[in-house]
C-alpha cells in the first residue's frame, strides 16, 4: 500500500476563472474536495508540493490527509489538470473517504521477470493492453501496483486478468470477462519469415 501523506490548505474565499488565475499567480493551486454527501470545498495549496507529489508516483492511489484551516480531512486524489504547454499541475480534484469506505481506483501494473521469458529471449516484444487495471479496493488498502509475471512465456502468449495474483481485497471492474493485460507478439524479422513461409506453401495449391 502506497504511503499517506498530509497536505496543507487554505480555504478559497472567491471561485472561477479569475480567482483560480490569482492563487497560481501566488504560487498556489486551486482545488476541490467533494463527495461523502458534503458541500464541495475549494481550497488552494502549495504549487511546490503539489508538483513534488505528482511526479513521485502513486498519486492517484495514495490517501492523503488534508489540513484545511485546522481540519484535517481524509482525501484521494480523483483528478487532476495539467498546463498545455508547461506540463505544470492547475488544478485538483479530491475525494473524501471514510474509514472502510470502498473506491473504484485506477491501479498501475508492474511486469517482472522479463528474463524469464522465452518469447521475449528470442526478440519478442511485449505489447502492453492495459498499463492499468481500474478494480474496486478498501481506501485504507489500496495497492502500489499489480504484479504480472512474465516468467516462461513464449511467443504469441496472452497475460490474462485470471493468471494475475491479485492482492487481496482487489477485485477488478471488469468481471464479466476474462480481459487481456499484455500478450508477447514475434518480432518483425519472425513475422516477415511466417509470411514468407505461408505464401510458399499458397502458390502451388493456388496454381492447382
Amino acid at each position: 500500500m502506497s504511503n499517506t501523506y498530509e497536505l496543507t490548505a487554505s480555504v478559497r474565499n472567491r471561485v472561477g476563472k479569475g480567482a483560480a488565475r490569482a492563487s497560481r499567480r501566488e504560487g498556489k493551486i486551486p482545488a476541490v474536495i467533494y463527495g461523502n454527501k458534503q458541500a464541495p470545498l475549494a481550497i488552494e495549496l502549495n504549487h511546490k508540493e503539489i508538483f513534488m507529489k505528482l511526479h513521485a508516483g502513486g498519486f492517484l492511489t495514495t490517501v492523503a490527509t488534508i489540513d484545511v484551516n485546522g481540519e484535517k480531512i481524509s482525501v484521494i486524489p480523483r483528478d487532476y489538470a495539467l498546463h498545455p504547454v508547461t506540463d505544470q499541475p492547475i488544478h485538483v480534484d479530491f475525494l473524501r473517504v471514510s474509514a472502510g469506505s470502498t473506491l473504484h481506483v485506477q491501479i498501475p501494473v508492474q511486469f517482472i521477470n522479463e528474463e524469464q521469458s522465452p518469447g521475449l529471449k528470442r526478440g519478442g516484444v511485449l505489447n502492453i493492453v492495459r498499463h492499468e487495471i481500474e478494480a474496486t479496493v478498501q481506501a485504507d488498502a489500496i495497492p502500489d501496483h499489480i504484479v504480472v509475471d512474465l516468467a516462461g512465456l513464449d511467443i504469441n502468449d496472452s497475460i490474462h486478468i485470471s493468471a494475475v495474483q491479485l492482492p487481496a481485497g482487489v477485485t477488478p471492474v471488469i468481471s464479466e470477462r476474462d480481459f487481456t493485460i499484455a500478450t508477447i507478439a514475434a518480432p518483425a524479422a519472425l513475422k516477415s519469415e511466417e509470411d514468407e513461409a505461408a505464401a510458399t506453401e499458397a502458390a502451388p495449391a493456388a496454381k492447382a
